[in-house]
């Protein structure tokens, strides 16, 4: 688990890990949803990520799981 970074730019969405000073977009996400946001999420190096769905109040931070590389 780790503590990520999410914010919201040019309409993209930045998942930041300072730990690992490494920065991506999210290219697909379970749910968009304003309302329930979140769920498993794709980041555009690959790596799948897990996001407590929620409301939607970017930027935010918050503990996700790594499920795959």
């Amino acid at each position: 688990m780790a503590k990520v970074m999410l914010r919201e730019a040019n309409g993209e969405i930045y998942f930041y890990i300072a730990k690992k000073d490494m920065e991506e977009t999210i290219e697909k996400i379970e749910f968009e949803t304003d309302e329930n946001w979140g769920g498993e999420v794709e980041l555009s190096n690959g790596e799948t990520w897990w996001i407590q769905p929620g409301a939607k109040n970017l930027p935010k931070e918050e503990v996700c799981k790594k499920l795959a590389d």
